[in-house]
């Protein structure tokens, strides 16, 4: 479905007009005057011509006004070289403008900015056209992607963003689907489905264009799935290749060499029954001198790999960096970073492509800080490992073995037979966020993590393509009973600004946040770094020091990374604000008192910008008590088993998670008065909360409510003892949810 702002598209294109012509246009109508539809048409001629000259050349060339792809280059540096705005200004940026989205989910994208066009994309894999100097809407698509795919996206129903090429603009959708838009008007062009139908795949990561051949991923590993990569014609959409990242059933023969190479790795189990997983969900980069295109490759399904693939074996190419030839599919080389991956220690992180001088010799290098918690550096023409340290707290191994390129794991981290804390958790030291590279500083910069997770077999493990299959018992994330562990849980969620040195493999600066899951990363050459936070501020620190040189507030979490470009010699910044994706549903952790807003924005700096966001009117309402309900210990105990097991991932563990998705501890008469039918018989299913009837019938989703009843009453009675005095700062939050106006 496409909507056209014909009034802004009207005003726009006369302008145009006026400066692109110097003699009149003669009407086509009676009385010479120009109908909507005309200069509709025109300003879409204007875009179409800008957008047709996307391709390699001027991806390549990167001139600094525009920001082409999603990594602004090829090697997905994320610097922009623009310094009109820089350390000795900053305190002059102000808000230039900002566009409300209206989407209560996670916003995750990158903006792609051509000529003074700017195009993005938001939940359920919509997409937007904007004048990037004023922020006027000129078209959005929505390809109406059925609300009950939702119940299939790990990890929020985001978007990381879309491709620009030769006249199109190219965007993967929640429910598999690549297409094409006309970017002109953003009409469809074509649409392929690129995934087997009735799998539970997904996309959110952005598609990647390298000479004419359109790169898109997926996900779903989570719901048993097996990865792949495909290249489509990026003219007419026909498939020209794909390339398959794990085995499938031996018996029925392999797709490839590189294929028959991984399958000698995986080793008892039939795995090809749950899918094997290697989804590649979101990182890619592309090296044009030596035509290789870069993949990063997910986690196993199940991550348990005592289960997926109880022989041993390293499980190619499970948590690896693949380099493809893009002509053709085929592998070059491979490396991976966590071999017989047990712990979702994904490899699909942001990667960076760059030339720097180790040991007095100029490498051509790709590195990586992936969720294991090593910092990679590769020589990216061979594959050869060249060195890895610790960017965050790690505790599965001791070290990466400088000669073979191998993690050394720590036997304490080995769960098969019981319960082990280990660190980093499956969100890794560093999940989806962009980082960025600094040429001149010479430094990576990463959004890193700090938190822990306990791990422990699911001995009951039976696949279901509704469900995650994982092999991971989830029960064990159940809040502590005692409210000192709690506390201590709480204190342990950590995040922060690594500034890297990737010759010496150390940490050179460090800016600590307030809480986790902040945005990605942009350098500039006016020595700043830019960063939204899940504080709800977007700040500016110096890129050589890490001095706080500038914030204001979005009153929004922030994820995505932001961009910068320039129109007629003034630069602007641009951030997509909007809270969710993996952390936001899942975490259970609090949100802190400047991320109160449930909807996101695009928000857009220039200095002297002199917009101010208007301050949200908040009520903070605390728990309700939940209605009577008569039940016994053993359904309480029942029903908290099976919430981990099915409501957890979206709810949080204690379904107190103040994200996208609703806090159970606020449900009120209505809800429990409609439990089962929303449970069982997927009364919010257009919503997005799908129906568990293939694993819960009324008694079952009674025991959950029982639960859920309990828990509010456990956290009731804990925001009213001394200890909400006594830590403020951890649980105002967790124990009052904000509300805007009539939200």
């Amino acid at each position: 479905m496409i909507k056209l702002n014909l009034v802004v598209l009207v005003s726009i294109a006369v302008v145009w007009l006026a400066a692109c012509s110097d003699e009149p246009k003669s009407a086509s109508t009676p009385g010479g005057v120009v109908t909507e539809s005309q200069i509709q048409g025109d300003r879409s001629v204007a875009i179409n011509a800008s957008v047709a000259k996307v391709n390699t050349a001027s991806i390549v060339e990167a001139d600094p006004k525009n920001w082409l792809s999603t990594g602004r280059t090829y090697d997905e540096q994320r610097h922009s070289p623009l310094k009109q705005i820089n350390d000795t200004n900053i305190s002059e940026l102000g808000l230039a403008w900002s566009w409300e989205t209206n989407t209560k989910r996670g916003l995750e994208s990158t903006p792609i900015v051509v000529d003074g066009v700017m195009f993005n994309s938001g939940t359920w894999s919509t997409v937007w056209a904007h004048d990037a100097r004023t922020g006027e809407i000129l078209w959005e698509f929505d390809p109406e992607v059925p609300r009950s795919w939702g119940r299939y996206a790990c990890c929020d129903v985001v978007n990381r963003g879309v491709a620009a090429w030769e006249g199109k603009i190219f965007v993967g959708t929640i429910d598999g689907r690549l297409i094409a838009l006309n970017a002109g008007d953003g009409t469809i062009a074509w649409s392929v489905k690129t995934t087997p139908p009735n799998k539970p795949y997904t996309i959110t990561g952005a598609p990647r264009v390298v000479d004419g051949k359109v790169i898109i991923g997926n996900g779903g590993a989570e719901y048993g799935v097996r990865g792949f990569v495909t290249a489509y014609d990026a003219a007419n959409g026909e498939q020209l290749w794909r390339f398959y990242t794990v085995p499938g059933n031996p018996d029925d023969g392999f797709e490839s060499k590189a294929m028959e190479e991984a399958a000698t790795t995986w080793r008892g189990g039939k795995w090809w029954e749950v899918g094997g997983g290697g989804t590649v969900w979101d990182s890619m980069a592309y090296d044009p001198d030596l035509n290789l295109l870069y993949i990063g490759v997910g986690n196993g399904s199940p991550w348990n790999r005592y289960i997926r693939s109880p022989g041993g074996g390293d499980n190619l190419f499970l948590s690896s960096i693949v380099a493809i030839n893009p002509d053709d599919g085929t592998k070059v080389w491979h490396y991976q970073t966590t071999p017989g991956d047990t712990w979702d220690y994904t490899a699909v992180q942001h990667m960076i492509l760059a030339d720097i001088e180790l040991q007095g010799e100029t490498r051509k290098v790709i590195m990586q800080a992936p969720k294991n918690g090593f910092f990679y550096v590769l020589d990216r023409e061979t594959g050869e490992f060249l060195s890895a340290e610790a960017y965050v707290p790690i505790t599965w191994a001791t070290h990466v073995d400088s000669e073979t390129g191998r993690p050394v794991e720590d036997p304490q981290a080995h769960y098969a037979n019981e319960k082990k804390r280990v660190k980093p958790g499956p969100l890794g030291g560093h999940n989806w966020h962009p980082m960025t590279f600094h040429p001149e500083t010479g430094l990576v910069y990463i959004p890193a993590l700090d938190l822990r997770f306990d791990f422990a077999q699911d001995n009951a493990f039976k696949h279901s393509k509704e469900d995650w299959n994982t092999g991971i018992d989830f029960r064990e994330s159940a809040p502590p009973a005692d409210p000192e562990e709690m506390i201590d849980n709480l204190k342990e969620i950590k995040g922060f600004v690594s500034a890297w040195d990737p010759k010496t493999q150390k940490e050179v600066w460090r800016v600590q946040h307030a809480t986790a899951w902040n945005g990605g990363l942009l350098s500039t050459s006016g020595n700043l770094l830019f960063q939204g936070r899940a504080d709800g501020y977007f700040a500016a620190y110096a890129a050589d020091s890490g001095q706080l040189l500038w914030e204001s507030p979005t009153h929004v979490g922030i994820m995505a990374a932001p961009v910068s470009y320039s129109i007629d010699g003034e630069q602007y910044v641009t951030v997509v604000a909007g809270w969710g994706g993996a952390y936001g549903l899942a975490s259970g952790a609090p949100r802190h008192k400047g991320n109160v807003l449930s909807k996101g924005r695009i928000l857009t700096y220039k200095l002297g910008g002199d917009l101010t966001l208007p301050e949200p009117e908040v009520t903070y309402l605390a728990i309700p008590a939940p209605p009577a309900m008569d039940y016994t210990p053993e359904q309480v105990a029942e029903g908290q088993d099976l919430f981990h097991q099915y409501c957890a991932v979206c709810h949080g563990p204690g379904g107190g998670t103040q994200g996208p998705v609703a806090s159970l501890l606020y449900s009120d008469q209505s809800v429990h008065e409609i439990w089962d039918a929303i449970v069982v018989g997927g009364a919010f299913t257009q919503k997005g909360m799908p129906n568990f009837k293939h694993a819960l019938d009324s008694r079952k989703s009674q025991a959950i409510r029982a639960y859920v009843i309990e828990l509010t009453k456990g956290t009731i009675a804990f925001c009213e003892s001394d200890y909400r005095e006594q830590y403020p700062e951890l649980l105002d939050t967790a124990c009052e949810l904000p509300v805007i106006g009539g939200e």
